[in-house]
This record gives C-alpha cells, structure tokens and sequence, in this order.
C-alpha cells in the first residue's frame, strides 16, 4: 500500500512541475503571421476554395475581396499561381476548371466605384 502512495505522489509532482513549467516558467507564444506568408500548397487549397465558393456565388466582388489578403496585387495574379501549383497539388480537372473560371472573370472584373476595391 505504501508503493501506491509513493508512486501517486511521484506522479502528481511530476503533472504539477510539468504543469508549471507549460503554463508559468516557458508558456506558448502565439505568432499571428500574416496570410501572404502561407506555404504555396496551402495557399493554392484557399484560391480553389474561393474559386469552388465564386462557382456557386457568382459574386466577383466577394472572390476579389477574399483574395486580397494575400496582398495589394490584382486579383487575378493573386489566383494565377494556383494554376502552376493545382496539378502538382492533385487538382481535379473540375477544380483546375473552377480556378481559371475564377482567374477569368478577374480578369474582366472592375472594382465597385466608392472604395469597393480590395
């Protein structure tokens, strides 16, 4: 019975040192990175959502604004990249398909008069 007793404790002592080492003595510091910075994968898997999003939207406007934060270019060169990068990534040709329908109606899109830009 004296076995347990000392193996709890022991247990105990070290979740409580581990504990405060975690929360107190070395915490986490969470780095909020901007999204131009992500990987070219994770960044083309965002183009073709807002392109698999602008296929049932039609909304032009909405595709340019969430693109822009990758930056103040175009948004069509925004999205080009992804067409490099889709069929090393394993795009479908639907979703390849969806990311150049997306590139072209950027193409043809002008900003809402009144700072509707991204």
């Amino acid at each position: 019975m004296k076995r347990w007793i000392w193996i709890f404790l022991a247990a105990a002592l070290g979740i409580g040192l581990g504990l405060l080492y975690g929360w107190v003595i070395d915490p986490i510091e969470f780095v909020e990175l901007p999204p131009d910075t992500l990987r070219a994968d994770f960044r083309a898997d965002y183009i073709l959502m807002v392109a698999e999003a602008y296929q049932s939207e039609k909304d032009t406007d909405l595709a340019a604004r969430r693109l822009a934060i990758f930056g103040s270019d175009p948004p069509a060169e925004i999205a080009a990249p992804a067409l490099q990068f889709g069929p090393a990534a394993g795009f479908s040709p639907s979703e390849m398909s969806a990311i150049e329908d997306l590139i072209q109606a950027l193409r043809a899109w002008q900003p809402a008069p009144g700072g509707g830009s991204p």
